[in-house]
């Protein structure tokens, strides 16, 4: 397969679009068998076919149309030069527009070059479109300790470690991180590829320290996207900060007076893994189900209010003191608010033979230490929830601004 501009032609992936649409879903177990159902776009996002943008302002997938797969992988930084990194951020940039075109990861793609050569692309995602993909990176507070990479003094102040919160019971395994990316697209086999193809390109500079497969959105991040339903049965993320509304600019960029100016434009995301006791909230009666959330179930409607964007009353005894409802929300906390883009996920189940399953939480925010810290300080204190999950893994990154062009690269702005 040649090469083509990054800028114009058309992609064998996007001939192929079309008829590849049909065959997504045989293309979605490939992945992982937790990946079931029929593989559709969300109502605001682009079609399978279709390609984000992956230049502008901003990066692509925190304010775009959720869509319906995830692959998320943290990497831990082995090499001690600075170099390095900065000569890995330009070729995983290269890599991160051609895929997000539907393109192969490298020029000769998976079946050009020397036989006697490994290929530059791994080719499971031969003849699939574009799927929606979007990649987005973050960087660690590990990348910035003394005598690393010789950016200590380029911190972010809103860029620190996740504190133990109450109820926490957290893996560092699967926590933490140097640099972390985001893959989420419509077809999980493609947003499998690109991380698949980003550790090949890492290798010797990078080694991955845990990855998180997820299906099903638990939020929406458009006002054109229907509410959809966890693993609990529930709707979520009714209020959840959406692409449209006037408080992005308060609550979800960095500025650039908030202490580091490549930051400005960018966001930070706090992921958590939030395992769900399913058996025991399966054995739990609908009405208790509906008190812990302070939801109705079949329609999302906040308990004493017929309709889910009703605004829920909570000077009312309808919602009670400890319901999720009401200790999430903005009026609780000083108005501070997250842009949630989380999944789904089913990792099998233990020896116990219970399901390892819950919810990946993805947040985005202007500064975790004035959102998400305090709002999931107070819901681990106080909310009834708690007794049917457990926080199992957490991680926080700052995630640049995007790249306005392709003379640059993922991070530019930090290695200036």
């Amino acid at each position: 397969m040649t090469d083509e501009a990054s800028k114009g032609g058309t992609s064998r992936r996007a001939l192929l679009g079309a008829g590849a649409a049909g065959v997504a879903g045989v293309a979605a177990g490939v992945a992982g068998a937790q990946f079931l159902g029929e593989t559709k776009p969300a109502a605001a996002g682009p079609s399978i076919d279709q390609a984000v943008p992956f230049y502008g302002e901003h990066q692509a997938g925190i304010v775009t149309p959720a869509q319906d797969r995830l692959h998320f992988a943290a990497f831990d930084v082995t090499t001690k030069k600075r170099e390095d990194v900065i000569w890995l951020l330009k070729e995983w940039t290269k890599a991160a527009a051609r895929m997000t075109a539907g393109r192969d990861a490298g020029p000769l793609g998976a079946t050009g070059g020397r036989g006697e050569a490994p290929p530059d692309d791994t080719g499971e995602a031969l003849g699939l479109p574009a799927s929606g993909l979007t990649l987005t990176i973050g960087f660690g507070p590990g990348m910035f300790a003394e005598g690393r990479f010789g950016l200590a003094g380029r911190k972010p102040a809103a860029l620190e470690d996740i504190p133990h919160l109450p109820g926490d019971a957290i893996d560092a395994a699967i926590s933490g991180g140097d640099i972390c990316v985001q893959a989420c697209a419509y077809d999980p086999q493609v947003a499998v590829h690109a991380i698949r193809n980003l550790a090949r390109i890492g290798f010797g500079k990078v080694t991955m320290r845990w990855s998180q497969l997820g299906f099903g959105r638990t939020s929406s991040t458009s006002r054109e996207q229907e509410t959809p339903r966890n693993l609990m049965g529930f709707k979520d993320g009714t209020r959840n900060l959406k692409a449209e509304d006037k408080a992005v600019s308060t609550q979800l960029w960095a500025q650039p007076g908030d202490g580091q100016a490549w930051m400005a434009g960018g966001s930070y995301v706090v992921t958590r893994k939030i395992r769900m006791h399913i058996e025991t909230w399966d054995r739990t009666s609908l009405d208790e189900q509906e008190q812990i959330m302070g939801r109705h179930k079949g329609n999302g409607a906040p308990l004493g209010q017929k309709e889910e964007f009703d605004e829920p009353d909570l000077k009312k005894e309808d919602i009670a003191v400890e319901a999720h409802i009401r200790l999430a929300h903005p009026d609780s906390h000083g108005g501070a608010m997250l842009l949630r883009r989380g999944y789904n996920y089913v990792d099998g189940s233990d020896k116990l033979g219970r399901l390892d399953a819950g919810l990946f939480f993805i947040a985005y925010q202007r500064d975790p230490r004035k959102q998400f810290v305090p709002i999931q300080r107070a819901l681990g204190q106080k909310d009834v929830l708690n007794e049917y999950i457990k926080h199992v893994s957490s991680a926080v990154f700052a995630c640049p601004p995007g790249v306005k062009d392709d003379k640059g690269y993922w991070g530019e702005g930090l290695f200036a």
